[in-house]
């Protein structure tokens, strides 16, 4: 586990920081594939986790969440249009042959939800940002005193192809609304963060090329 800020660690589920979730205020964002549930709970010893929050529910961030929930006895909170796939286990993925591989391996068995987040909803020192397109539910989380942003995967910096680092838009095999994320990034504008946390690839903390990016998106 990497400290990236005050009171904020990465920990990479998978090599080369494909796949990450983040402890930070107290809170477990996010907890890889089913397989990560070993690595999460390693990185988790020792320290005070109160609570597990998604950025969206899809395999390769709720893969270990019923696993690590029911092993530290935490609340599983989650954005409110992800709640019922959380629930069920039936979550909001184009249905493609990539897609039905990814859940095959990936996926976690459901879990209750504790708390449905809203936009605005405080969650560990950080503010709960509305952000659907990749699934209609997908949470970001700002915490304005340091300006560090947990985009989830409304935009990810790495290649799958090559696993080298690239601001690039989350894959369309994957994402339900396109345009709707593109909407959602743009609304991650104004906030020019210090710290950008993705969900696949490596934390960056050039505030203007993350602006770039987004700015160069088409509407």
């Amino acid at each position: 586990m990497k400290q990236l800020a005050d009171d904020v660690y990465q920990i990479a589920c998978m090599p080369f920081s494909s796949v990450n979730a983040y402890l930070a205020g107290g809170v477990l964002f996010d907890a890889g594939t089913r397989q990560s549930e070993g690595t999460i709970l390693k990185a988790l010893r020792g320290k005070t986790v109160t609570a597990h929050a998604l950025t969206h529910a899809h395999p390769d961030h709720q893969g270990a969440s019923r696993a690590v929930c029911e092993a530290l006895d935490l609340p599983l909170w989650c954005g409110t249009a992800d709640a019922d796939a959380m629930e069920t286990g039936d979550f909001d993925i184009p249905p493609n042959p990539v897609s039905r591989f990814v859940d095959a391996v990936w996926t976690g068995p459901p879990h209750p939800v504790a708390r449905r987040l809203r936009e605005g909803d405080e969650v560990g020192g950080f503010t709960a940002i509305e952000t659907p397109g990749h699934t209609a539910g997908h949470v970001a989380y700002w915490r304005e005193r340091d300006r560090t942003l947990i985009v989830g995967d409304v935009v990810r910096n790495m290649s799958f192809a090559t696993l080298l680092p690239g601001l690039r838009e989350p894959p369309a095999v994957f994402t339900t609304d396109l345009a709707q994320n593109r909407a959602s990034a743009r609304k991650l504008l104004g906030l020019d963060p210090a710290l950008v946390l993705f969900g696949h690839g490596r934390p960056i903390r050039d505030t203007a090329r993350f602006n770039a990016f987004i700015s160069s998106l088409a509407a």
